[in-house]
C-alpha cells in the first residue's frame, strides 16, 4: 500500500514530489507509522523502483522459457499487455517509471542500475547465445531496443482502448519481424550536418548552459540535474546559471525545445533530399543517432518530461508528437512509394522517438566500435531490418 502510494506520487510529480507527508496522507496513517518502514524519502523512492525493476525481471524470466526468439519476445509484450490491462481496469498498480532511477543517490542508483542491467542482459539472452563480443554487442543493442520501446509504449498506449491491443501487438511484431526497409534494401545513409558544431572554445553562454544541462538530464534526470550540478559542469559558480537563464524549469524547457528543432531540422533536410523515402527516412536516423553517440550535445530524452511540472509536460508532449507526425508522414509517403514497407506508421514512429531516446544510453558501447558509423548501423538494424536473425 505504501509503494502504491509512493509510485502514483513519483509518476505523477517525479520525485520532488514524494515526500514522507503527502504517502502518510495518501494511505491514511501518520508519518511516524511511514518511517517505520522508510527512514527517509530517498530509501522509499528506492523501493518502488526496485519493485519495478523486479517486476520487468519476472517478465523477462518467463518470457525466456518460450521456445525461440521470435515467442520469447512476444510473450514479453503478451505479459506488458497484459500488465497494462490489469492495470487500466484497476486490477494493479502501476509501476514507478524507470526515467526516475537517475535522480536518485548513490548507492541506491548504482545498485539499482546494475540491476537493470541484469534484466538488459536476460532481454539479450532472448536473442540466443554471444559466444563473440560482436554479436553479444548486436544481442545487447536489440534489448535496449525492446525495453526502451516497452517503457515509451507508456505515453502512446493510452490512445488505444483494450480492445485495440491484439493489433497494437500484431504491428508491433510485424515491425520486429521485419524492420521498416524492404527486403534487400542495404543501409546506406547520408549523416546530415545539423546546425553548428559543438563550440569547444571555452566560452560560456546560454548554449553551453543548454548543452550541459542535457548531458545532465539524460544522465541524472530532472531531480539530479541541479541548478548547482549544471553550473559546476561548467566550472562556473550557482550565481552565473541565474546571470544567464531564470529558472530550472525554463532552461529544461528550452532543452527539449532545442532537441525538437535539430530534430525537426533532420526530418526536413532529409525530407529535401534527393532519393527514395527509405533513403531519407535512413539518412535522418543515422544522423540522429549519429548526435546521440557523439554525445558532445545530445538530444535530451524525450521521457525526461516526465519529472517536469504537470503544467509544464503537455508542451513538451506535443513536441513529442509533431516528430512523431513527421516520421509517421515519412513512412507513410515511403509506403505509398514502395520504398519502405507496410507497417503501422503511428505505431513505428513512436517506436523509432523510443530507439533514438534509448541511443544516449549507448555512446559509451558505440565510441568502443572501430567507427560511429559502425555503431549506427549495429543499433539501427533491429529497427531496419527487423530484431530477429533471419536466414
Amino acid at each position: 500500500m505504501i509503494l502504491d502510494a509512493a509510485s502514483e506520487l513519483i509518476n505523477s510529480h517525479g520525485l520532488k514530489g514524494l515526500t514522507l507527508v503527502s504517502v502518510a496522507q495518501a494511505v491514511g496513517l501518520n508519518t511516524t507509522s511511514i518511517t517505520y518502514y522508510f527512514k527517509r524519502r530517498d530509501l522509499l523512492a528506492a523501493a518502488t523502483l526496485e519493485r519495478a525493476i523486479r517486476r520487468l525481471d519476472d517478465m523477462a524470466s518467463e518470457a525466456a522459457t518460450a521456445p525461440d526468439p521470435r515467442a520469447r519476445v512476444q510473450k514479453l509484450f503478451a505479459l506488458h499487455f497484459a500488465l497494462v490491462t490489469r492495470i487500466r481496469r484497476d486490477e494493479a498498480h502501476p509501476e514507478t517509471r524507470l526515467s526516475e532511477l537517475r535522480a536518485l543517490n548513490d548507492p541506491a542508483r548504482g545498485e539499482l542500475i546494475t540491476l537493470y542491467q541484469s534484466v538488459l542482459a536476460r532481454v539479450a539472452g532472448f536473442f540466443g547465445p554471444a559466444p563473440e563480443p560482436e554479436l553479444h554487442a548486436r544481442h545487447l543493442a536489440r534489448a535496449q531496443v525492446l525495453m526502451e520501446i516497452i517503457h515509451w509504449s507508456r505515453i502512446w498506449t493510452p490512445q488505444y482502448a483494450l480492445s485495440d491491443f491484439p493489433r497494437v501487438q500484431a504491428q508491433l511484431m510485424e515491425l520486429f519481424d521485419h524492420g521498416l526497409a524492404p527486403a534487400g534494401v542495404t543501409w546506406a545513409p547520408q549523416v546530415l550536418q545539423i546546425g553548428a558544431e559543438p563550440d569547444n572554445s571555452g566560452e560560456i553562454g546560454r548554449e553551453a548552459y543548454l548543452r550541459a544541462a542535457t548531458q545532465l538530464l539524460n544522465e541524472r534526470g530532472y531531480r539530479g540535474a541541479s541548478v548547482k550540478g549544471i553550473a559546476a559542469r561548467l566550472n562556473l559558480s550557482k550565481g552565473s546559471f541565474y546571470h544567464h537563464l531564470a529558472g530550472k524549469d525554463d532552461l529544461v524547457l528550452e532543452c527539449f525545445a532545442r532537441s525538437y528543432e535539430r530534430t525537426s531540422q533532420a526530418q526536413q533536410m532529409a525530407t529535401d533530399s534527393p532519393g527514395s523515402w527509405w533513403d531519407r527516412i535512413a539518412s535522418c536516423v543515422a544522423t540522429l543517432l549519429d548526435i546521440q553517440f557523439d554525445a558532445r550535445f545530445p538530444l535530451l530524452r524525450t521521457i525526461a518530461m516526465q519529472a517536469l511540472p504537470p503544467e509544464r509536460r503537455p508542451d513538451v508532449l506535443r513536441l513529442s508528437e509533431r516528430m512523431a507526425q513527421r516520421f509517421a508522414g515519412m513512412m507513410f509517403d515511403g509506403m505509398a512509394e514502395g520504398s519502405v514497407r507496410h507497417v503501422d506508421p503511428f505505431i513505428a514512429s513512436q517506436c523509432l522517438l523510443a530507439v533514438l531516446n534509448a541511443a544516449i544510453d549507448s555512446h559509451h558501447w558505440a565510441a568502443a566500435r572501430p567507427t560511429r558509423a559502425e555503431a549506427v548501423a549495429v543499433y539501427a538494424a533491429p529497427f531496419v531490418h527487423g530484431i530477429f536473425d533471419h536466414d
